[in-house]
């Protein structure tokens, strides 16, 4: 392995670690066939390579007994500015579908948000979980006891709702309709709401 090929992958490694940074004994046990002093003496060429290069945004800092991949300090400027951006919507149709059954019935399980969609939703739940937009709130009785899930404070502020309570009501007839309009209204509602916003 070239000194290039390890810098690649420390890089890497720095980047996947992110705030919580990275220990010599980490990026040790992933470039096995190097010494604790051979990593030390790339990770400084490429703090160097970092603060020389300008155009560069990153750079290395140490941490007790390792590393972390970091912004430059004139960077705090624009990050301020791009956290206070209004984030992009980006969550497909099957995450918005399984968000607002788990808002309109939560807490609410898994094989219970199937049956009302009808189809799989075990990737759309991890999308939403990922982005903090919903929770475990508790187990089912029974047997497996099964996750159930509620949506977080974050998904409250993502749509601009102080509650729960401004979501619209459901009609009675949601009561009794197949499980596909049943998914098929949530939805709409849902999204009756996010679009008056």
């Amino acid at each position: 392995m070239t000194n290039e090929q390890m810098k690649s992958i420390i890089e890497g490694l720095l980047y996947l670690a992110g705030e919580e940074g990275l220990f010599i004994d980490q990026i040790q046990a992933v470039l096995l066939d190097c010494s604790k002093e051979e990593i030390k003496q790339i990770i400084e060429e490429m703090k160097e390579t970092y603060k020389k290069d300008s155009s560069r945004g990153l750079m290395i800092i140490d941490r007790p007994n390792g590393y972390q991949l970091t912004t430059k300090p004139f960077m705090s400027h624009y990050i301020e500015k791009f956290v206070e951006t209004p984030k992009s919507w980006t969550l497909s149709q099957a995450s918005l579908e399984t968000l607002a059954i788990i808002a309109y019935k939560q807490p609410i399980s898994r094989i219970a948000i199937e049956e009302i969609r009808g189809v799989k939703s075990e990737k759309a739940l991890q999308t939403l979980v990922s982005k903090g937009l919903i929770k475990e709130v508790g187990r089912a009785e029974g047997t497996g006891r099964a996750i159930l899930y509620g949506v977080t404070e974050d998904f409250l502020i993502y749509f601009g709702l102080s509650s729960l309570k401004d979501l619209p009501p459901l009609e009675n007839e949601a009561l009794a309709s197949e499980p596909a309009e049943e998914s098929d209204l949530f939805y709409e509602k849902f999204k009756q709401t996010i679009s008056d916003l």
